[in-house]
């Protein structure tokens, strides 16, 4: 491979300052500067016969790791500036393509069909800007793209809560949404001196494996989504006083009768059920529906 040390902070700091490249607060850029770090998320989240849709590749670092790894590389960067940098840092390769676009603004099954056709499988992997985590990893979860897997780094305390068991501190709305799609893994976490400039908070990658045959298929999305809503909009409050809103009583019945058939009393809280205990609610519900 060439002359490109990406992560040696000398040679990184000489390539800015070439291209008069400052990291920029309101994209969230950090550059990663610890080697082990890309090369791990890489060899986590792509092989040979696979393409990978990168986020905000930045400088380039993670995407020249997966350059070396995966069949094709495709890279949306919303920084127009950083597109000269790209040139030079991943010159060599001849199966990665970077693209000038806002992911959120993105059709990423119109993508995958124009850009992955000769690939195996297409995966994601990402260095997400942390204030926007949620809303970039949701999209990428419901826009019903083919990826396998979805690796991204993230503020830690988001990875914790990704991969959070039902009743813990840490599990939540996203825990349960997230579970509806695939099964997350934290992988290892990374130190704020991984990157520059360093960011105050401590980060971690977390892998989303989306569900081959999804166990929830026979589920009505719309409604799964609708009782994880009420039972986190309001965690005070048990999940019956939730569902008052938004249920008929014939409909809060169902669900009483089936929350005793999974062991749980009828003052329990939203974040007691897991993705599973959710989706056998709105299962009573549509069956209760359709009896009525």
């Amino acid at each position: 491979m060439g002359d490109v040390r990406l992560t040696d902070l000398s040679y990184l700091r000489a390539l800015m300052a070439r291209y008069g490249i400052v990291t920029k607060k309101k994209y969230g850029q950090n550059f990663l500067v610890n080697p082990s770090v890309p090369e791990r998320i890489a060899e986590h989240g792509c092989d040979a016969r696979c393409g990978v849709l990168e986020i905000g590749p930045g400088v380039g670092t993670l995407t020249y790791e997966l350059c070396k790894r995966a069949r094709k590389v495709v890279a949306l960067e919303i920084d127009e500036t950083l597109l000269p940098v790209l040139r030079e840092t991943l010159g060599e390769f001849d199966n990665v393509k970077v693209i000038l676009r806002d992911v959120l603004k993105t059709d990423l099954v119109k993508l995958c069909e124009e850009e992955f056709s000769g690939c195996e499988s297409v995966r994601v992997c990402a260095n997400l800007p942390y204030y926007i985590t949620t809303p970039v990893l949701m999209y990428l979860l419901e826009n019903g793209a083919p990826f396998s897997s979805v690796t991204v780094m993230v503020q830690r305390e988001v990875a914790d809560r990704l991969t959070a068991r039902a009743g813990s501190p840490e599990y939540g709305a996203i825990t349960a949404a997230v579970g509806y799609f695939g099964r997350a893994e934290k992988l290892f976490s990374v130190s704020p001196g991984s990157f520059l400039p360093p960011p105050k908070v401590e980060s971690a990658v977390v892998r989303i494996d989306i569900h081959e045959n999804s166990p929830y298929a026979d589920c009505d999305k719309e409604l799964f989504f609708r009782l994880i809503g009420a039972a986190f909009g309001q965690r005070r409050k048990t999940l019956m006083n939730t569902l008052r809103g938004i249920l008929s009583e014939k409909e809060r019945e169902a669900v009483m009768n089936e929350l005793s058939l999974l062991g749980f009393p009828r003052d329990v809280r939203g974040e007691r059920l897991s993705t599973d205990g959710f989706a056998a609610l709105a299962r009573a519900i549509a069956a209760a529906r359709k009896n009525a």
